[in-house]
């Protein structure tokens, strides 16, 4: 019978954990805060904030939210940035992304504080991954990954994983986490040829292709752990991960269901890090 890995679990036990730091920081008369900078109105990124306020106002974390023209320069995004990077009251900082095409990504991803990027997007952040250094900031959506496989007790080392994605935001960092745990790790794209019997022959596949229902049974077996990162809408509108869940679900050994499995820990993931900021932050002013 398929094990369903439902998120939701994975969240209250990090939650539980932030609970009692949260409570030991308000005792030192410190708030954990997160300063959300929003361009424009895309209606993904306003949902995805009501959710973090919503999360924060559960947990006794403060949130901010800076909506900002859709339109503004990079200079006068890096100036902001700054503002906010000087700012004491500020714990962490989350920049909604894909940034407008206009915007020179690389130079705002240098200009948020590293000690305040609580998403992953400064270099020398992205780096200690690279380095095998899992005790800084992750990229929310892979570390929410590794939770869920990390709460359920699947056996990583020497297992082989293949992540159907190549970004710098979830496929890479994902394989490095991946390889700190002595995983054997295969990174497929748009262009892996024999993607079919890549999965077919993995312990482990991750996907996040934003493909809704791309992935049907011929892509795994009944040995198959199946972590669906990817969220899109299927032909009738409804939220749906890249698997076909529907035909897969009573198939493989185990699967992250959408909605439900990675992305509601992808949240709580990332107000992790905005209390362990919040905690660096109060060791650094003493």
């Amino acid at each position: 019978m398929t094990e369903i890995l439902k998120g939701s679990l994975v969240a209250k036990k990090i939650k539980e954990s932030m609970a009692e730091r949260i409570k030991e920081l308000e005792s030192k008369g410190k708030t954990s805060t997160i300063g959300v900078v929003r361009l424009g109105s895309d209606p993904s990124d306003i949902s995805y904030e009501k959710s973090i306020i919503k999360s924060c106002e559960k947990l006794g974390i403060k949130s901010i939210v800076y909506e900002k023209d859709e339109n503004i320069s990079t200079d006068d995004l890096m100036q902001f940035m700054d503002v906010l990077n000087k700012n004491d009251y500020i714990s962490g900082i989350l920049l909604f992304r894909p940034l407008p095409k206009h915007i020179d990504e690389e130079r705002i991803r240098t200009s948020i504080s590293p000690d305040k990027d609580v998403d992953c997007m400064h270099p020398l952040n992205l780096e200690l991954i690279f380095e095998g250094d899992m005790e800084g900031f992750a990229p929310a959506t892979p570390k929410a990954a590794m939770e869920i496989l990390i709460h359920n007790n699947i056996e990583l080392e020497g297992k082989n994983v293949v992540i159907i994605n190549r970004s710098m935001v979830v496929g890479k960092p994902l394989a490095m986490m991946l390889l700190q745990k002595n995983a054997t790790v295969t990174i497929c794209h748009s262009r892996t040829k024999n993607l079919e019997e890549l999965t077919r022959n993995a312990d482990i596949v991750v996907t996040a292709l934003g493909k809704a229902k791309y992935f049907d049974k011929k892509y795994f077996t009944e040995k198959s752990i199946v972590i669906d990162v990817g969220v899109s809408l299927d032909r009738e509108g409804n939220l749906s991960g890249d698997v076909d869940f529907d035909s897969v679900s009573d198939f493989v050994e185990a699967i992250t269901p959408v909605p439900g499995g990675v992305g509601s820990v992808t949240t709580t993931v990332l107000l992790n890090q905005v209390v362990k900021a919040c905690f660096r932050q109060l060791t650094e002013d003493r």
